[in-house]
This record gives C-alpha cells, structure tokens and sequence, in this order.
C-alpha cells in the first residue's frame, strides 16, 4: 500500500462534506456552547493545581454522548468507533493520533452528570435555544408513552415481590454483592395489548383478536406541540406506571393553546378533572363501553382526534426504530438520563429537519 500523500487526509474529509456529512449539518444547526455552563458548574471545572493530565472538554464529552445516544452505543463501541470514523473525529475536534475518551472516561461523565441530575437542566437549555430561535410551543400539546426495553432479570417470586417492595439490591442479595450489583430492581414487567389478524387453514382472514404481548423495562412519557412537533416535556418511569399518572410531569404550561390530546389510556374521571382545573381543553380519546357498541358519533370525534394525535407515534417510532432507544444501565435513575438524553437527541434531529425544510421554501 503506498504512503498517504500529504493532503489525502483533507480531500478525503473534503468528499465526506460534499456528500453531506450529517454530523456537519448537526454542527451547523445546533449551539453546542449553550450547554457549557451547566456542564462546566456541574463537573466543577477550573483551577486546577500543576500536574496530571487536564479533563477532556465538556462540550466534546457532551457531544460523545449525543453520538452515543443517537446510534444506541455502548461506551465500549463509542471508544472504537471514535478512533476509527474521521467524521466523528472531526465532529469531535480530535486529531488523528491525538488521544481520545476511551470507555470508562465516558462512563465516568456521564455517570457524574447522572448523579447530578443535571440532563433535565441541558433539555431546558436547549428548548430556551429553540424558543429563541423562534420554535416557541404553540398549537396545544399531544401526550403518549412508549415501553423501553431493558434486559431482563432472573429473579424468584421471593425477590421479585421484594423488589416491587422498594427493597434495595443489596438488601435481596447481601451474600453476594457482584449479583447484587447486576440487577435491576427498578424495571418492572408489563402487559401491553395489541391487534392480530387471525387465518384458519384453508380460510381467508377471519379478523382481529386481542393479544398480549410482555414487556419488561421503563417507559417513556413525551409531550410534543401541535406545530412544531419538538418533545417540550418528559419524564422516565417505570414499565408498570400508569401513563395517567404523569400527566402532570409531561406537560407544557408555556404552551400558546390549552388544548390537549391523547390516547384512552389518560382517560379517566380523574384524569378529566385535573385538566379542566388547569385550565386546559381536553381532546383525550373516549373510550369504548364495555359490553356495548361504540356510538358513532363518538367514534367519528375519536377519528377526529386521531388525525391530530398521531403525529407523536413519529416521535415514539423514530426512537424505537432509527434511534433503536433501549436500556443497558442499571437502576431507574441512570434509565431517566438515558431516556432525557434521547429525546434531547432527537430535538436535535428536528431542528435540522425545520431548518432545512425553511432554507428550501
């Protein structure tokens, strides 16, 4: 193989921009630096005495994370593929030959921004960028949920019932504290409901029967505005919470428009009571009466409501297919950052499709 020539490098990197390096396009459309005063008061960088080698940058560190995030990586993936795609290297600012964030140093940040709890304050400063940017929510919100897988605990009736307890890992197993460590007791089991066309041999389809399909892992509770469609609110929870609950977590009060819409899992009496306290108008799904008929007039107002609503399964569907979000930490407060960090991932992926489809009208 011959010796690269002395500008290879920089035709190579030429082409990958000409082709559209999507990781420019990211560089371009979003202010990384406003994140850097939270992360730089969390990690409490500054004066530092001589000696030792100084901490990568944090906005860097922070841009490994969003690279993680977005392509569902794990920390030891993220060190390979940093040193090997001149793409991330430049996104990253890194040269080649120019020692770079190996596993545990992005174990080790992220785990300190976890602890701090401070992914929550990065959303925010990233929807003040939006708002500023003329993104302001506006049009009414639209509320759902969707199940996030996490790998699935071995555990005996025993332990399970002292794990939805409240009961501490190391309190189930305190004479084997490396178990301990791998388990998860924050996850919990979940039955979700679905649709399935059933054939008999030899016959054509005879229809739809209800399914249940088992789910373990947490839940991913957004809401989007009508217009823009960015995630405005979010919270994680666990896979048995009831998406009802979190209505009041997910919601936007800087919302233009009151009106709320949502699937018939937060319709309750409760539920309908609450909004209208608050001020809001409820668009919520009806629901079908048990052992009864649908009316139609209230199925044409679910109809109705459908055609605005299911602009959030795009939302829920970009991050469980392109996005592939799933849960490989441990504990419910390490799945809450994971699960904030890729609706922050993806706000970022719908500013660039706003900011394109602008420059081209």
């Amino acid at each position: 193989m011959p010796a690269p020539g002395l500008f290879d490098l920089t035709d190579h990197l030429a082409r990958l921009s000409a082709m559209g390096d999507p990781l420019e396009v990211l560089e371009r459309h979003v202010d990384f630096e406003v994140f850097r005063p939270v992360l730089v008061e969390t990690l409490g960088y500054g004066e530092r005495p001589k000696g030792g080698r100084p901490p990568y940058d944090a906005v860097v560190m922070f841009k490994v994370l969003v690279l993680a995030s977005m392509h569902n990586l794990s920390d030891e993936r993220m060190e390979f593929l940093i040193r090997d795609r001149f793409s991330w290297l430049r996104f990253l600012g890194f040269q080649i030959g120019e020692p770079t964030p190996d596993q545990k140093t992005i174990w080790l940040f992220r785990e300190k921004l976890t602890q701090a709890g401070v992914f929550k304050a990065l959303f925010a400063a990233f929807e003040a960028q939006l708002c500023a940017r003329g993104y302001k929510p506006t049009g009414g919100q639209i509320m759902d949920a969707t199940l996030v897988f996490a790998p699935r605990q071995r555990m005996t009736k025993e332990e399970k019932a002292r794990a939805k307890a409240g009961e501490a890992a190391s309190d189930i197993w305190p004479d084997d504290l490396s178990k301990a460590a791998q388990k998860d007791t924050d996850a919990r089991w979940t039955v979700k409901y679905s649709k399935a066309k059933t054939t008999r041999e030899g016959e054509e389809d005879t229809g739809l029967v209800d399914i249940s399909v088992p789910h373990f892992g947490y839940k991913n509770h957004v809401s989007i505005d009508r217009k823009w469609r960015f995630i405005r609110g979010e919270t994680g929870t666990n896979a048995a919470r009831y998406d009802g609950h979190e209505r009041s977590s997910v919601l936007d009060e800087t919302n233009s428009s009151k009106a709320v819409w949502a699937d018939t899992g937060y319709r309750s009496a409760r539920n309908e009571a609450w909004l209208k306290a608050q001020g809001y108008r409820s668009h919520i799904h009806r629901k079908k009466p048990r052992g009864k008929p649908m009316a139609r007039h209230i199925r044409r107002g679910n109809a109705t409501r459908s055609a605005i609503r299911a602009c959030v399964e795009h939302v829920c569907g970009y991050e469980k297919g392109p996005m592939a979000l799933t849960i490989r930490s441990i504990g419910q407060t390490r799945a809450k950052a994971r699960i904030t960090m890729a609706n922050l991932s993806y706000n970022f992926r719908r500013l660039i499709f706003h900011e394109r489809r602008q420059a081209t009208a």
